[in-house]
This record gives C-alpha cells, structure tokens and sequence, in this order.
C-alpha cells in the first residue's frame, strides 16, 4: 500500500473552503488537471484519467459535519482518498488530502502523486480566493 498526503493553509473560513470542496458541480475546477470526474447519482461518479485514458467508478461523499469529503474506487477498491477542512484561526483553513493506493501494481509514482497533489491544493485556492473576492 502507498499513502500520500499535502497540506496547505487558505485564508478563508472552513466553511466556505468546504463548500467549495463538496459541491459535485465545482469538482473539475480543483482535480488534477488529468482528471476529470462526471458527477451521476451521488455517492456514483466517473472519473475519467487522461493519463491512462480509462474510465473509473468511483464514489464521492462529503461528510459537512465534519468538513470532510471521501472518495473512492467503487468495484476494485484499489484506491481511496479523503479532504479535511479544519479551522486554523483569524478566518483561515488547513486543506489536508489523503490518498491511499492499495495496489502498488497502480499506483502513480510519488513524484507525480505529490505534483497532482499540489496542483490539485492549488486549483482549490483560487477558487476559494475566486469565491471570497466575489463575497467581498
């Protein structure tokens, strides 16, 4: 099994961040680039990955109780993931996302596992930054 995890701190109320996060319809603005998921019937989504050209079933839940959102392969369960949102003071939020591969046979490399990650974290600020300049 391979576990990945990043941080990053963004200056806006955990809500709003979890709003951003668990929202099927904004899913595509902070994935990977190279993912892209098609929302059904939730938990039921597809997530199309360019960089094998395959198609996944995967499940989608977010949890606002606990300002989490999780995912996961639905048939195969070789891979899964969650967000944490948590408050860190003065307005602003700590995003940590997990990722757990549990088939090393198909898991990415840790190099491109952490840049997806990072990428990912980033697309999630600007449209939270996006989100807070339209409230404002």
């Amino acid at each position: 099994m391979s576990e990945y995890e990043r941080s990053r701190t963004m200056p806006a109320a955990p809500e709003l961040v979890f709003d951003e996060v668990s929202d099927p319809d904004t899913l595509n603005r902070w994935l990977p680039v190279d993912l892209h998921a098609h929302v059904e019937d939730l938990p039921a989504v597809t997530v199309h990955e360019d960089r094998t050209g395959h198609d996944v079933r995967a499940l989608f839940r977010a949890r606002p109780d606990q300002l989490r959102a999780e995912w996961g392969t639905r048939d195969e369960g070789s891979y899964a993931g969650w967000l944490q949102v948590s408050g860190i003071g003065s307005g602003a939020s700590e995003v940590i996302v997990h990722l757990s591969f549990f088939n090393e046979e198909h898991a990415p490399a840790r190099d491109a596992v952490h840049a997806s990650l990072d990428q990912s974290l980033e697309r999630l600020a600007e449209q939270v930054r996006m989100r807070v300049d339209r409230a404002g």
